[in-house]
Formats: C-alpha cells, structure tokens, sequence
C-alpha cells in the first residue's frame, strides 16, 4: 500500500462531525417491521427505542475517544470545535462517522482502519479539501455532494465496485481509489483539474475513452489491474500532461499487457511526455528517440507490407477482369451484330413510312441517290405498289424487329450474368486479401505480440493441420449439397502472446488445484484441436472471427445471452461446423431476388482450429441446454451427434448413419462445450472453398496460379454455338438486310437525298446510321431537325451538333466518343442515347448535358469506360432532374430524393469544412497506416467552433482536412485555411492540382484515387514532408517543382503513366518511394535516384523495367546500396553481395550513360573510365557504339578482352594497370584430355612434359589457329598487367595492331608476336626479358621502334629480323661485352641507340666506337651525334693505329680493344691519355647538378615529351657522361635512366626525323587525359 509519504506531515487529521444518531442498514430495515397484534408492535416499539438508546451510547462513546484522540475536550466541544481544522482517526474499528456537527471548519479528515460502510455527515464541512478513509469497508461512493471544496480524496483499500457521485469535486486533484473491486474506469469527466489518479489493485481491463476529460493528469498507476491490450494503452496518449505512469508497480502484480514484448517501447512513444514509467527514467532524450525510430520502422514495413497485398490483389483483379473481357467478346460481339440490324429495320421502317405518305416523290429521290451512288439503299420499299404490299413489308419488319429484340435481351442477359458471376468470385478473393492486411495491421498495432504466419507445404506443422482437417471431412454429410470435396486455400497459424499466457496460467492453476487429478496423469492427454462453430444467425457481430483471433473465445455467459449453450461451442467434424453458416447462406439466398443466384453461397468458407484443454468431461444431457451450474464437477460437456433423417432432407446434411453407407465417420463426430473460455486458444486460421459436381465458376480464383483462366466446359460451349444458331436465323429473316453504301459526305445533296426533302429546312427526321462518319459537318443547318440518329459510326466528338432547337431524339451510340464537350445548343432534346462509347469521366460529360439538356427525359450511358462507375447513377440523378429513365431503368422516386442531396455533398462548402476538419496542434501518436488527416478525424473531438470564433476566424484554426471519398470535382474555398497542415481528398474526381496555394503550412498531403494529370503550383508547398499522389493520370512531371519540396520524406505515385524519374533526381531528403505500376522502362532512370543517400524503401513493381531488365532487382539493389526493402520484400544481405557479384564493376551502357548523362551512344567517340573499379565489359551489341574509337580503361580491375572485342572501331585502347591475362578467357580443358596434358596446359610456360620444344622455342600452340579479333585496333596500352607470358596474351589476333606497350610486366620471353607484321612500336621495358630468342621477332618486318630498357639482358643476338629498326633503348641492362654491340651492325637503318646504363657503358672510347661502327646512328644515349663527334671518332681510331707501328695496322674491333679494356685510372682532364686531349675542356663541362645524386624525375607514360628550347648542352653533355663513368664507373639510377630516354625523345623531335607513319606514332605517344 502506497500512503507513506503521504502521512509524512507528522501527524494524522483529525475529523469533526456532529453528534447524530447513526445506524446501520440493517438496523433502518428492521424499523420497518410490522405485525398483527398489538403485542407485537409494543415489542418491535420497545426493540427499537432500546436500539436507538444503545446507538447513542455508543455513538457518544465514539465521540469521546474521537474528541480524546485529538487532545480536544468532549465537555467543551462547543467552544474547542469551531477552531479545529484537522481530525483523525486510527485502529478504532467504529462502524459510523460522528459528530462532526461540531467541526464546521475541518479542513483535513483521516479514518484509517474503521469498519465505516458509508461516508455520512460531511454536510456540515463544506471546507474539507482532504479525505482520508482507507481500509476500511466502504461499498460506495457517496455524501460527497457539499465537499465542494475537496481537493484530495483517499479511498484505497475499501470495497468500492464502482466510481460515482463524484460530479460536484470539481476541485479534485488527487484522488486515490487503489485495493478496491472496481471494474470500469468511469465517473471522472467532470474532474477537469485531477492531477494524481491510483486505481491500482482492481479490476480493470478496459481504459477506452474514460480519461479524455481528465487533460491535467500527470500521475496514474494503474497497476495490479487486468489490462490485456496495446490498444488500450494507446488511449492514454490522449491525456497530454501525463509524466509518471505505473503499469507494473512492484508492490501489485503486473499488467498483463506489461508482460508482452515492446512494452516499454509502445509506452514511451505514445507518451511523449512521460518521464518515468514504472521505475524506471524514461525522461532522457536517448530513450525517446529510440521509441520514436523503432516505431517508424515499424510502420515503414507493414506499410511496404500492405502495399504489397493491395498490389497483389490488383493483380489478380486485374486478371480476372481480362478473363471477364474475354468471356464477354461472344456476348458483345453479338449485341453489335443485333443492335445494327435492329437499327437498319428502323431506319427502312422510317423510310417506308415516309413512302406511303409520298410515294411519287421516293421515285424521284430514288433516282438522285443512283446518281450520286448510293443505289439499292430502298430497294425493298421502292417495290411498292399498293397499300397491301406496304402492310406485307412491314408486318414482315415488325416480325423480325420483334424477333431481333428477344436475342438482344437473351445476350444482354447472357452479359449481365457473367458480369455478376464475376462479382460473385472476385468479392471473396477481395475478402482473402482485406483479411491478410487486417492481419497486417493487427501486428502493427500489437506491437507483434500477435502474428499471423502464413503457411507452406514445407512447414510440417501446415501439412499436420492441412491432414486433420481432411480427416475430419466427409463428402457423405455434404452429398445433398452437391458438395464433392474440400480445398484448401490458405493455414495461418495464429501466435497470440497475450492469449498464450492466459491459457498457460488457466492450466497451471488447473494442474495446482487442491485435489486436482490431473497431477498425476499427463495432463497432454486431455489436449486436443477442435472446429468452433460459428452461427452467423445468432451472431450479433460482424467480425467475430477477427474478434476471437484478436481477442479469444467470448465468456459462456455471453454466448448463453445469444441465445446458445452456456459454453464455447466446438466439434470434430466440418458438417458439424459448417451446418449453421451453410443453412443460414442458403437461406438469405432464396430469399433474393435477381437474375443470377450462386447454386453455391456457400462456396466460400473460413475456420478456426483452436486447441483445447478438455479436462474432466461428461456427456452433456440430450433434451437440455448446457449450462455450467447443471454439470458443477465438469470443465467440459460432448454431445454425440444427432441421428435425424429429417435434418438430411430439409438442410442438405446427411445426419442419418444409413446414409453413409459403408462410412463409419459419423460415429466419431462429436460436438464439445468447454465452460471456461481461457482454456480455448485459436491456433489456426484456415480458408477453405468446396468442390461441387456442377461447377459454374467461369472464374478461377484459389488455384495454384490465381488467375489462370478455367475453360469452357462443352456445355458452355454448346450453349453458345446454339445461340449463335438461332441469331443467324433470325437475322435471314425476311427483310433480309443489305450492306448500304457508306456516305462519304454530307453536303447539301446528300442530306437531301437521305431525307426526302427538298429544301434544308424541311428536314426533321434524319437517320446517318451505319456509316464511317468522324465529322457531322453540315448538321447544325438543319435548324428544324427532331430526330436524328447517327449510331455505328466513327464520331469523337459531337461539337458540330449545336443550335438545333427542335431537336428532340438524338442516338449517338456504338461510336468512339471520348467528350461531349461542343455539344450545345439543344435544349428541347428529351431522348439521349450515348451506350457504347468511350467516356470516361463521368462529371465533366454530366456537367455538360446539365447545362446544354434541360428537359432529358431518356439517358442511355451505358457500356463505357467510366471513372467509378458506381458514382455514374447518383451523379446523373444528381444534376439530370427531369429523367425518367436512366441507363434502361426507371428513376424511382428514392433515388430522385436522395440524389440532390448527394449532389450537394460534394460541394465544398463552410458546412462540410466543419464537419471534416480538426484544430488539433500535434499529430496523433498511433499505430496506424492511416494518413495524419485520416487518425484525427477517427480519434480527435477538436472540431471548429463558429459560435465561440468571430466571422470565419474559426477557418485559420483548422490544421487537419479529410474529405475522402466527398466525389469531389475540384478544390475551392480552401484560401483562409492558412494554419492547415495536414489534408486528405483521396477517392475524389479531381482532375487539376489547385485550390492550395494559401496553404503554405502543408505538412501532409493526399490525393490518391483522384483524375489528377499535372502538378502546377506544388512548388509553393515547400513544408511538404509527405505526398501520396497514388492512382492519379500523370505522365510527365518535369517542371512540376518536386525538386523544391526539400523536406519530402514520403513519396506515392503508384498507378499513373510516369515514364521518367529525372524530375526526382533532386529530392534528396526521400526515404520512401512508392512507383509502382507506371510506365518506366528504361533501366538509365534508376541513375536518376542514385542521389538519394537516405532512401531505405523503393517499390517499381509493375513496372516494364521489372520485366525487361536482367538480374532486375540486383541491379536496382547495386545502384542503391541504401535500400532496405525493395519491392515489398526485404533486402537480405545476401541479396547485396549478389548484386555486388552480377554488377560490381560491370562496364555497362548503363554506366556509360550515368558517367556522361546521355545515351547517344552512336555520337560517342572517345570513353574515359579510368579508376572506375572494372572488372568486366559488357557495352551491349556492336552497332551501339559503332563509332568508338578510343577508350581509357586504366587502373581497373579488367583481367581480359572480353566485351571489348565486339567493339568494331576502336582504335585506340588503354588498358594500363589493370589484370590482364588474355584478350579472350581460356576456354575449359576437355573431358577427355589426360592430367598430364591438361598439366601442360597449365604450365605452358615451363615446357614441362613436351619434349620436342626447347625453352627457347615454348611458345603455345593452341593460339595460333584462334582467328582474328579487334582488326580495327591500332594502338594498345598494357603497362603494368602483371604480365608474365605473352603467348597467353593472345597478341597473335590483334592482327592490325601498330603501336604495343607492354612495359611493367613480368615478362620473361618474347613470343607470339609473329602474326602482328604491321607493328612499328614495341615497348618491353621494365620487364624480366633475359635474352632474344630465334623466333622472338619473326615477321617483324614493319617495327621501327623497340623499347627494352630496364631488363635482364646480356646479349644481344636474333636481333636481325627487324631490319627496318630505326630507334633501339636498351638502357639498365647487364650488357657487359662491347662485342655484343658490333651485333648491331645487323640493324642497317639504326638511327637512335640508347645503351645507358648498362655495364658496357661504363667502358672507354664505348661511345666512339659506336659511332664510329653505326654510320647511321643520329642519337647515342639521347645526345645527338654531330659531325664533329664522327670525326673526332674516326681520327681516335687511327690516332690508335699509329702507335702501333710493329704489328700492321688493325683496324675494327682488334684495334681499339686494349684501350676499351684498359682500366679506368683517369681522374679528371689531366689524368687522359693525351690521344683523348681532343674531348678535354673546354668542350667537357660536366652539367648542373650532374654529381653523385642524379635527377629523381618520375615519369608514369612512355610518350615522347616534345620540351621547347630547355635542352642540355648537346657538346658537353656526352663527353661529361664519359668522365664521370671513368671517374665512378658506377651505374644510372632509373630515373636518370628516364632522363636518357626523354633527352632522347626531345632531341628525335627537335631533329625531325621521319618516322615511317607519323600519324601512327603520334596517336600512341599521348597518353589519356585522367579523370
């Protein structure tokens, strides 16, 4: 009991009262007493006098120990009691209050443990404003009406049952009514300022409505009651002072409903504002943020959910409506057919008329229409002769007219019939759908303390429940019916936590009870699964089956007070289940009334399996009832089933046990009655639908494909072919109707010819039907027109019909009319027939007979298109009057009254803003998929007040809008709603997007199901944080202003024609995005939402991309890494790492058009995607970039050609830093190759196992036959590859190829270059190459240039195939012997050299000698060899020939050897021989910075860098090259290395030597721009 800290002022009240007799209930009965004699009314005098005299001795004892306890004097309570403002009371156990008479200013009054029963006497304490009186024995509230001035009221630990008689304690802030027996929350709406409420340990289990009043309250505890459901808490949210809530105080048992999951989380989210719930902080920040995040996600997913249900079920509605058109193409077809014969016999029947009455002038008219070519139109009228034949030919039409019109109505009939048979299979696949969101939504709003699985012939628990309920049916009990089996169509499994807990606490107490016998048995045994029996007759709700699997079975007595036995009815057998539901169906269907009756209402069922516990169970008396007092030891009553002959004959069930022959079931079917509903748990959920011997379905709805269509059977088809027998023989009926001539214009000629007239004006009845007319030019001059028909054409519009005044009759249908606008002028028009168009919105063409038709009488609108066509009749009704008929039926006097009404509903008026609008400042905390607009108007009572606001004040108050489904056309008279914020006009027939633009506090806005085809003027609605434009008509939204709602989080435009999302590309800020069922084809518009960092849920089903685009979810899933739920179904992450595999680093057109924002792919020429992480290529067929011809790949993730060789004008490729090893992926070794050569295969290089090849000579094989590919390609970059064999490489099919970069590889050997015989540019440098094989350069005839610096090199041999060499770079090689280069002699056409930094550089007179051996060398080392050089070289040589005077003179290489051998001693220009003084100072000047640290220049291309006039000293730099090698005779580092070869380069250029194709060799030497 929580009182402590209430009583901590130290000391109890005190109490005054008055000193009044008090006595009990009890004893004022026996006043009342009587008797016959006098004697007895003397005894009964004299009993109560001495009663009344005991009472007031004790009442004055009470009084005394009352004046006692608070130090007050009993013998001067007169003067003392006016001046005490506090009593008290403890432990006295006194039945009564008394004498606080005597205490008239009591402010505080405490009675603790008394045995009071009733609150009395407190009329003289009209100052009281604290009354304790706690354990107690009060029963009721009462004697409270004078305490106006209470404030606090403490009545806990009483007996209280109910809360009343508080209505004048408007004062009330604290009330505590805890430890009572209160059931119901009630009788404090009048308790404004309460502020502390405990009804904590009661009876409560419903909080509904009953403290909406009470908006002060900030303290409630409501523990140790019976609260089940979420839903009632969520009614708290409604108290918006609430901070301290208890629901599971640990001096109470807890709440049920805080035992379920997310408990905390539900609390916290509904009330913001709560500080502490139960003990714990709730306040922080954190805490609430998490609530609020978990619930979003939570309503995130079951709205994807939902949508995805919605979506399925259009889907199939969808389907089955392609299956309706399908099976309506024989009936319209034939209607057509009927219909124009029906109106050719009027027409000739019009003509024949007007023949009697002229016949002369029909010859004459005869004759104009042979003239103009319309002969044979009267033939059978202008045979007429005499009034005889005339009665003949048109007895004869009549006959045939007559006969026409019955098989126009038996087609009609035929029509009208499928059309309900339609409605009658896609209402319970409707209801099948509206079920599984229901269910949805019953998990959201419990929090999934209720889930609903759907189950598969996988889960064994599906297959165990989908057999039970087979066993336990029998096709004998349903053999009246015509029934001959069962399907299943759907199991649920039904996980209801709170339902659990109550049935596993009944059975523990169950199994706990003293002297229970269930201890020692299995207690499993008295399980079992049994059918509840639902009799919708008796049923007084609805959605009982939704109730139960929500709320479990209802108490026996309920059912008992609907008139049913006192338990919860169950059985075994589905004819026992099914009796009541199928009796009453079949009854409410002969009760109908209407063309078309289901032989099978019943068709379509649904069931609930519960499990029970049957305990101790007896067989339950025949003749009587079951009520639970006639069986007091029983938890359970069966009941054998009836044997009853009459029942099979009346109700179609076979009750009788003969009559299942040899069938035993009906032995084992038993109906059960358990008394305690707890004990029943719903487990399963089942639809199910019978198979009859007759079937009549023409729909399929529950198969395994849901909308694959049944055939006809040969009944059906014979039927048909019947039909279509006796149309043709009436339509050979005589007349026999000819094909007419089509008019081809209606100038003043015809018009006279088809009439009969003479002049215009005296035409009155025209007939144009059956022609190919689109105009009706010309008609609007027959001012005198009445009756005009022009049905069977090919009209669009009908604006050229106006300013006919007379006109009376006008039949324009079987046409293609899409509007009526135009049509005026035709205000006497009484008969409009306009069926078998292609009108669509229905107020529009209605607006416009409203104003154009004044006295229609007859309307026909049947047979088209229609928006909503259930609208169709209340609308025409609505605005058309005058009409009598409407659509075939008679106007009936209910329809004409109500119809105006309905008319001015969809009006926007002050009147309807009042009554769907709201004022509340703060969204609705629920859990609900409902719009923000929508909750409010269900759960707020906010509405506007006029008389309290002045003028139309009471319009900027209103902050929510709903006015959903009010058939609006348009929307006006919003501009005062400035303060609006949260709007809904869904399922309206708006067509444009205005009215709004004084809205700017739009926070919500929704206007799904509407006409909508533009979005001009949203860009004004920049608050917007969710749109729903759903279901609309648009199709083009660029321009709309989407990009200026920069707080849009939640965007629906599902069903509309939107074929582009560029227009969303700057919506940021999305994180839902509903597109389904529009017209997006293009895979390219997906790069439009790539910007969407925050987007978690995107839906495109329906879409064509869905179905046109390979590994489509993949690739919506790769592009949009953010996503969490695509398409109604998570995004697993497994599912990213697949997309990661199908399209990570895909070079597709896709990426080429989000790279360069266009996909003309033919205008492309040139592809820059370097660094792009590429790992494959895959640019689609080769004519789509037909006109490519230079693509940078560099620094990817490529490992072959593959996508490229489709590619027919590259010319230029870039494949730098990549992971090639093949231009085409190795195909699979065969099957039937041994482990050996597959081995070889493996190892090519290591010529392992091949004998007859040597090292030398390993080339593969395999790739010389493979045939060309790429002949286009001229230049190809392969740095840094990692490439280690270049027979692998397959460079042999690049056959075409001119300029081969192949530096920074790991390649070994130089091979399968032979088939490349136009290559003039080969560069190997940085590579692994030791040595030039024999067959290395073979058909090399064409290379000019050859780079193979920075290798392994130590000789020079087979250099002699490439006799064309121009320019040679051998630099930082191992090059020891100068012999090897006198090897070059080989390469006559050699003009540049470059053996700098090798170790032969190192040694004397190198340089001259190479200049003097290669005459035609131009660049040695990249400086430039002049004449002087040449000379200087020569004249060295034989300056070396004559100081050898013994031997004779040598010349070559013998000559010069011993100096080139010569150790290097020579320190610097003093120190040379004095045959090298010719090369000393001042020509050997060292260059700047030429020491020991030699320039760190990097270079990443090999493309010749053309410098301007900043070259080195071309004298001085060779000579100084030479010291330092004599000085150091050190090596070159790379980068000088680098230095030598763009020296080189440099120099080539500024010497201009021609190269055998410049053009060539320019395009190789630039390198790509990087990006």
């Amino acid at each position: 009991m929580q009182i402590n800290y209430k009583n901590s002022r130290g000391s109890w009240a005190s109490s005054w009262g008055r000193p009044i007799l008090l006595c009990t209930k009890e004893e004022r009965t026996d006043t009342g007493g009587r008797g016959d004699s006098v004697v007895n009314l003397h005894t009964a005098i004299y009993q109560m006098t001495w009663k009344m005299i005991q009472t007031q001795s004790e009442t004055e004892e009470i009084f005394r120990e009352l004046c006692m306890c608070n130090g007050l004097s009993h013998e001067k309570i007169a003067d003392e009691g006016p001046s005490v403002t506090e009593l008290e009371m403890f432990f006295s156990g006194f039945p009564r209050m008394v004498g606080l008479l005597y205490f008239p200013n009591l402010v505080v009054l405490t009675l603790v443990k008394q045995d009071i029963r009733r609150i009395e006497g407190l009329e003289a304490c009209p100052l009281l404003t604290q009354l304790w009186i706690v354990e107690s024995h009060l029963v009721d509230i009462e004697g409270l009406d004078y305490c106006t001035n209470l404030q606090r009221l403490y009545l806990y630990y009483n007996r209280i049952t109910k809360i009343k008689n508080l209505e004048n304690l408007k004062k009330l802030e604290i009330l505590w009514l805890n430890n009572n027996k209160i059931k119901v929350i009630e009788g404090l709406n009048t308790l404004m300022h309460l502020k502390e409420l405990n009804l904590a340990g009661n009876l409560i289990d419903v909080i509904t409505d009953s403290l909406d009043s009470n908006v002060q309250l900030e303290w409630l505890n409501l523990s140790g009651n019976r609260i089940c459901s979420f839903k009632e808490l969520s009614y708290l949210a409604r108290l918006p002072e609430l901070q301290i809530l208890s629901l599971k105080d640990p001096q109470y048992t807890p709440n049920p409903v805080s035992l379920l999951c997310n408990y905390m989380t539900h609390v916290v989210y509904h009330i913001p504002k709560l500080l502490r719930l139960d003990t714990y902080d709730v306040s922080s920040k954190l805490a609430k943020d998490f609530a609020e995040s978990t619930v979003m996600k939570k309503i995130m997913y079951y709205s994807m959910r939902v949508k995805n249900t919605h979506r399925q079920l259009a889907e199939i509605q969808g389907k089955l409506q392609k299956q309706l058109s399908s099976l309506q193409e024989v009936p319209k077809e034939r209607i057509k057919a009927i219909s124009f014969c029906i109106k050719t016999l009027e027409s000739e029947l019009t003509i024949l008329h007007l023949s009697k009455r002229q016949n002369p002038l029909l010859t004459v008219l005869n004759g104009l229409k042979n003239k103009d070519g319309i002969e044979g139109m009267h033939s059978s009228s202008s045979s007429v002769k005499n009034s005889t034949e005339y009665l003949n030919a048109e007895q004869k039409m009549c006959q045939k007219l007559d006969a026409l019109k019955e098989r126009l109505i038996f087609w009609n009939n035929r029509l009208d019939e499928t059309e309900a048979r339609y409605q009658t299979e896609v209402t319970p696949i409707t209801e099948f759908f509206n079920l599984s969101v229901l269910f949805l939504l019953i998990e959201l709003e419990t929090v999934g303390n209720i889930r609903f699985e759907e189950g598969t012939s996988s889960d064994v628990w599906f297959t165990s429940c989908h057999d039970v309920i087979l066993s336990r049916f029998c096709a004998w009990d349903f053999k009246k019916l015509g029934v001959t089996g069962l399907k299943i169509n759907r199991i649920v499994r039904v996980h209801n936590r709170m339902l659990r807990l109550k049935y596993e606490d009944k059975i523990q107490s169950v199994l706990s009870k003293e002297g229970s016998t269930y201890k020692s048995e299995n207690y499993s045994k008295m399980l079992e699964y049994l059918f509840y029996v639902y009799d919708p007759e008796l049923s007084t709700e609805q959605n009982e089956i939704q109730q139960i699997l929500e709320d479990g079975f209802k108490k026996a007595e309920v059912y008992r007070a609907l008139g049913r036995d006192e338990a919860v009815p169950l059985c075994n057998s589905m004819s026992l289940c099914e009796q009541p539901r199928i009796e009453y169906l079949l009854g409410q269907a002969k009760a109908q009334n209407g063309n078309f009756i289901d032989p099978v209402p019943f068709r379509y069922g649904q069931l609930i399996i519960a499990k029970v516990f049957l305990g101790h169970s007896v067989q339950a008396i025949d003749s009587e009832s079951v009520e639970q007092t006639k069986y007091p030891n029983a938890d359970s009553v069966y009941r054998p089933r009836k044997v009853d002959t009459r029942c099979a004959n009346d109700t179609g069930f076979s009750s009788s046990i003969k009559l299942h022959g040899s069938c035993d079931c009906s032995l084992r079917q038993y109906e059960w009655f358990v008394f305690d509903h707890d004990l029943v748990v719903p487990e399963y959920f089942i639809d199910f639908e019978y198979i009859t011997q007759n079937d009549l379905q023409l729909f399929s709805a529950f198969s395994e494909n849901k909308t694959s269509q049944r055939k006809q059977s040969k009944a059906e088809i014979m039927i048909t072919q019947q039909a279509k027998v006796l149309d043709e023989e009436v339509l050979k009926m005589d007349p026999v109707v000819k094909q007419m001539p089509k008019i081809l214009n209606l100038d003043e000629m015809t018009l006279l010819s088809i009439s009969g007239a003479s002049i215009l004006s005296q035409i009155t009845i025209l007939n144009l039907h059956g022609n190919s007319l689109s105009k009706l030019k010309g008609i609007s001059k027959l001012t005198n027109l009445q009756k005009f028909t022009v049905s069977f054409n090919e009209l669009v519009q009908l604006d050229d019909l106006s300013n006919l005044p007379y006109l009376e009759f006008l039949d324009a249908s079987h046409n293609q009319l899409i509007t009526l606008d135009g049509f005026n002028g035709v205000e006497n028009l009484k008969y409009l027939d306009l069926s078998w168009n292609q009108l669509i919105y229905m107020k529009e063409e209605i607006g416009v007979l409203c104003k154009h038709t004044l006295d229609l009488l007859t309307l026909d609108l049947r047979h088209n298109p229609w928006k909503k066509p259930v609208l169709l009749r209340s609308i025409v009704i609505g605005q058309l009057n005058t009409l009598t008929f409407l659509n075939g039926c008679i106007v009936t006097r209910e329809e004409a009254a109500t119809a105006p009404q309905f008319t001015a509903e969809s009006r926007l008026t002050q009147a309807s803003l009042l009554a769907h609008s709201r004022t509340d400042e703060e969204r609705p905390r629920c859990l609900s998929l409902l719009n923000c607009a929508q909750n409010l108007t269900q759960l707020s009572k906010m509405k506007p007040d006029p008389s309290v606001d002045q003028a139309t004040s009471w319009l900027t108050k209103i902050t929510t809008l709903n006015l959903d489904g009010q058939n609006l056309s348009q929307l006006t008279n919003l501009e005062r709603l400035q303060n609006l914020r949260w709007a809904s006009f869904n399922n309206n027939s708006i067509r444009r997007f205005e009215g709004l633009d004084h809205c700017l506090q739009l926070e919500e806005l929704s206007l799904e199901d509407n006409f909508i085809s533009e979005l001009e003027g949203i860009s004004k609605l920049t608050k917007l944080t969710r749109l729903n434009l759903g279901n609309n008509q648009l199709k083009n939204m660029e321009g709309s202003g989407l990009d200026k709602l920069t707080h849009l989080h939640y965007l629906s435009l599902e069903s509309n024609k939107i074929r582009s999302l560029r227009s969303l590309q700057k919506i940021y800020t999305l994180i839902e995005l509903y597109l389904g069922n529009n017209l997006i084809h293009n895979n390219c518009e997906i790069y439009h939402l790539k910007g969407m960092e925050n987007l978690v849920i995107l839906d495109l089903y329906g879409n064509p991309l869905v179905y046109k685009q390979e590994h489509y979810r993949f690739f919506v899933i790769y592009h949009l890494p953010s996503l969490r739920a695509f398409d109604g179904n998570v995004v697993e992450p497994a599912q990213s790492e697949n997309a990661k595999d199908v399209f990570g680093g895909r070079l597709t057109s896709d990426m080429v058009t989000e790279r360069l924002g266009h996909s003309n792919f033919s205008e492309i020429l040139k592809l820059e995607m370097p660094e792009s992480a590429i790992r494959s290529v895959d640019l689609g067929p080769s004519e789509k970039f037909g006109r490519l011809q230079r693509i940078n790949l560099e620094h990817n993730n490529l490992t072959s050609f593959s996508g490229l060789v489709c590619l027919p004008r590259v010319k230029v490729l870039y494949l730098n830093h990549n992971h090639i090893e093949t231009i085409l992926p190795r195909q699979k070794p065969q099957l039937h190759l041994t482990n050996r050569q597959i081995l070889q295969q493996k190892v090519s290089s290591s010529g392992y196992g091949q004998p007859g090849l040597s090292r030398s000579n390993s080339r593969d094989t395999s790739y010389e036959s493979l045939p060309p590919v790429m002949e286009s390609l001229e230049v190809l970059h392969l740095g840094y590859n990692g490439i280690s064999s270049l027979a692998q490489l397959q460079l042999n099919r690049l056959i075409n190829l001119r300029v081969l970069y192949l530096e920074g590889n790991f390649i070994s050997q130089i091979e399968g270059l032979d088939r490349l015989q136009y290559l003039v540019e080969l560069s190997l440098e940085r590579n692994r190459v030791r040595m030039i094989h024999e067959n290395s350069f073979l058909g090399q005839n064409a290379l000019l240039e050859l780079h193979l610096e920075e290798n392994r090199m130590r000789d020079l041999n087979n250099l002699y195939p490439l006799a064309k060499l121009q320019r040679l770079f051998l630099g930082a090689n191992k090059i020891q012997d100068i012999g090897e280069l006198e090897k070059l002699d080989s390469l006559p056409n050699l003009t540049e050299l470059s053996v700098v930094g090798n170790p032969v550089s190192r040694k004397m007179l190198y340089r001259p000698f190479l200049v003097f051996r290669l005459t035609r060398l131009q660049i040695l080392d990249g400086v430039p060899v002049t004449m002087d050089e040449k000379e200087r070289a020569e004249f060295l040589l034989c300056e070396h020939s004559a100081m050898s005077s013994n031997p004779p003179l040598e010349t070559g290489l013998c000559a010069i050897m011993p100096l080139l051998t010569r150790p290097n001693t020579l320190r610097a220009t003093n120190s040379l021989h004095k045959g090298l003084q010719a090369f000393s100072p001042p020509d050997f000047n060292l260059p700047h910075g030429f020491g020991d640290s030699m320039p760190q220049e990097t270079a990443r291309n090999k493309k010749h860098k053309h410098l301007g006039g900043n070259l080195p000293n071309t004298r001085s730099f060779q000579p100084d090259i030479i010291c330092r090698q004599m000085r150091s005779g050190g090596t070159y580092q790379p980068s000088f290395m680098q230095q030598q070869r763009d020296s080189s380069r440099n120099m080539r250029t500024l010497m201009q030597i021609q190269d055998q194709d410049s053009s060539i060799h320019n395009s190789s030497a630039s390198k790509p721009s990087q990006m």
